[in-house]
């Protein structure tokens, strides 16, 4: 007995001696004057001089920097994939620059202030080739939204279960607050949603990757979005099966969308 428990003892430190690790810091923004929480997991191996492309991770309306690490085991999935993975802390902000509220600029904040400081901090690979974003729900609208419209920083987007028109839930999820009522402000709305920017991209300019299951209630949404690429001739991954709006559900998406990611950035290095 006393043998099987060394035994076990040592598989117990071996694993965790080759866990990846995940970080909490708070991260300042110039833009709205305040810290920002974020979570990045690390592989191990990181102080070993390697360079890790990054893949950031959007939580959803009510979430926060801890919801990705709550739903999936990001350590063993960063280990697996080779990935640093960096949640931040997007509030209920719909990761717009809000034209309302200077305290809620995240776009900037995602886009720009957590890229520079996530590439000073970690063996990033510093370039739009390494990096990706994607999200859940109001996170996955987010993860669009900024992709589309700094392609200079990511190559490669994704969604899951996302938010991807907010016109047609006027009322909902205090997106009122950002942009004013949409009754009296359609304009506006119409350029803060994510398939209102499609126009702005061309084929191959971005790696996209989207899904939602049936049972959602953004599935509709999410059907739209991927017909109005294909009449762009817009290549992207749709993907769709049963599920409804949980955490049951993003547990599953993320992996399937980590395979897409990892050859997203295997061919990119291949390329260079």
């Amino acid at each position: 007995m006393k043998k099987l428990q060394i035994l076990v003892l040592l598989l117990f430190l071996t694993v965790t001696a080759s866990a990846a690790k995940i970080d909490t810091a708070a991260v300042f923004s110039p833009k709205m004057q305040r810290d920002i929480p974020v979570a990045v997991v690390v592989p191990d191996g990181a102080e070993e001089g390697l360079k890790y492309p990054v893949l950031y991770l959007l939580h959803g309306y009510g979430g926060s920097h801890l919801t990705w690490p709550g739903i999936c085991d990001l350590r063993a999935l960063a280990e697996r994939h080779g990935m640093i993975f960096v949640c931040p802390d997007g509030e209920n902000s719909w990761y717009w620059d809000s034209p309302l509220d200077p305290r809620s600029q995240f776009e900037t904040f995602v886009s720009r202030e957590l890229v520079d400081w996530v590439d000073a901090h970690y063996p990033t690979l510093p370039c739009r080739e390494g990096r990706a974003i994607t999200g859940l729900s109001m996170g996955g609208h987010g993860a669009l939204w900024v992709a589309l419209r700094h392609r200079e920083r990511f190559g490669a987007a994704g969604a899951t279960a996302g938010g991807v028109d907010i016109r047609p839930f006027p009322d909902s999820w205090e997106m009122k607050k950002q942009l004013g009522p949409r009754d009296e402000n359609p304009e506006r709305w119409d350029a803060h949603t994510v398939i209102g920017q499609v126009d702005r991209l061309n084929d191959g300019e971005l790696a996209l990757i989207f899904d939602c299951g049936y049972g959602d209630f953004f599935y509709g949404v999410n059907t739209a979005l991927h017909e109005k690429l294909l009449e762009r001739g817009i290549g992207h991954d749709f993907q769709v099966r049963p599920g409804k709006h949980n955490a049951a559900y993003w547990a599953v998406a993320l992996p399937s969308q980590l395979l897409f990611f990892e050859r997203y950035f295997r061919t990119s290095r291949a390329e260079d």
